[in-house]
């Protein structure tokens, strides 16, 4: 079973714990699958592939430190967790309503390797190089201040570390781009600016000793080297 399938097998048994968002972002729901093929221009193989290409960085057996942010409500992360026994996971939101349903769904899967803390990913409340792989899905289009959060991601990273995720970047599917500048941003689901395949590249170089970007779509997705 393909780790989309086992998100999308997650959400449908936990029931009551899943939400709106879940079932869009899995595209668990008939709502989901209207908005992925609407908004994104995603079919099942793609939604299926910009998940599996997003957490590929991530081996079967890692057994090190793992920070992500935002966890939101952990619908796409919490099974990837749960194959992981000898991990140490922290997932950060700003969101306290959001990290609620995470801390639920960790409950729920009894996942004893994962703990949850609130904060801004402008001022992660960890010391240097305290990570082995930081892990960011959808959320870099979403924060007000991306050039801290770039900062601050990189500074807890341990030398060697991977820096990996996706988010949404303008440019490469206009129908996306035209949703997410007359909807997404006047509702205040994303903030702009928004970077390019280019201008992420060229910013990740700038960091990182590897870097590797590539999209699906309007999903950026990309695994870098420190």
């Amino acid at each position: 079973m393909s780790r989309h399938d086992e998100i999308r097998e997650s959400y449908k048994t936990l029931g009551s714990i899943g939400t709106m968002y879940d079932g869009i972002i899995t595209r668990s729901t008939p709502l989901g699958k209207v908005m992925d093929s609407v908004i994104w221009g995603l079919d099942a193989e793609l939604a299926a592939k910009w998940i599996e290409d997003a957490l590929s960085p991530i081996q079967p057996d890692f057994s090190g430190n793992l920070l992500e942010v935002p966890v939101g409500t952990g619908v796409l992360t919490m099974p990837l967790y749960q194959s992981l026994p000898d991990a140490k996971i922290t997932c950060l939101d700003y969101s306290a309503d959001m990290m609620k349903h995470a801390q639920r769904r960790a409950e729920a899967m009894k996942l004893s390797n994962v703990s949850f803390t609130q904060g801004d990913v402008g001022a992660l409340p960890f010391p240097d190089e305290s990570f082995d792989i930081v892990l960011s899905l959808n959320g870099f289009h979403a924060f007000p201040d991306k050039d801290a959060a770039f900062r601050e991601t990189c500074r807890v990273l341990k030398p060697g570390g991977i820096f990996c995720g996706c988010f949404y970047i303008q440019g490469e599917f206009k129908r996306t781009d035209f949703f997410v500048r007359k909807m997404y941003v006047p509702k205040g689901f994303f903030t702009p600016p928004f970077e390019t395949k280019e201008s992420l590249k060229k910013r990740l170089e700038g960091l990182y000793t590897e870097v590797k970007v590539h999209t699906v779509n309007a999903e950026g997705i990309f695994s870098c080297v420190k």
